[in-house]
Order: structure tokens, then sequence, then C-alpha cells
């Protein structure tokens, strides 16, 4: 099983970046998927989930409304698209389901 994120750049405060996440060796439909975050020194912290047959979505308070966490099944892939970025939002992000994680991605968000 292999995760890899994408996506990850700099933006300013106000801007957009959408993140992906593909999988191989493994089917997200099946299983829960999350992002995750960590800054520097911080703890790493939920910030989307999306639920396998339904793809019920959740989101950590601090992104709710600015970020959006989409499946497309026929790519195997998830998205997490960042809206109205905050430089609070720079973090290394990474893609989870079951035991499995990705490398990261790292989101840079200043003027």
């Amino acid at each position: 099983v292999e995760l890899v994120e994408s996506g990850g750049g700099f933006s300013q405060p106000g801007g957009s970046l959408r993140l992906s996440c593909t999988g191989s060796g493994i089917t997200f439909e099946q299983f829960i998927v999350r992002w995750y975050r960590q800054s520097p020194g911080q703890e790493r912290e939920l910030v989307a989930d999306i639920s396998p047959l339904d793809g019920a979505t959740h989101y950590g308070n601090s992104v709710k409304g600015r970020f959006t966490i989409s499946r497309n099944a026929a790519k195997n892939a998830v998205y997490l698209q960042m809206n109205r970025l905050k430089p609070e939002d720079t973090a290394v992000y990474y893609c989870q389901t079951i035991s499995f994680w990705g490398r990261g991605t790292l989101v840079t968000v200043s003027s």
C-alpha cells in the first residue's frame, strides 16, 4: 500500500490550494480517509475525513467552512480543497487510511 500526497506549495493569505492523495494497493472507497497536518513543534491535527460508502465528511474546527474533502473513486484519489488560506494553515499535510500514511506535502501560507 502506498499513499502519495501532492499539490502543496506556497500561497498568500486568502489564496487557495488543492491537495491530492492517490492510493495504490488499496481502494479508498472502502475505508475512511483522513487528512492530517502538522506544524513544527505542534501535535498532528486532524483536518478532515471522508467516510466509505456514503462519503460523509467531517472537519476540524479550524478549517470548517474553508476546506472541502472529496473523493474520486475512478482515480482512487482523495482531495483537500483549501480556500481562504491563513498563515496558521502552514503545515505538512498527510493523507492517512487504516494504518497507512503518506509522506506528506508542505503547505506554506505567507505574505
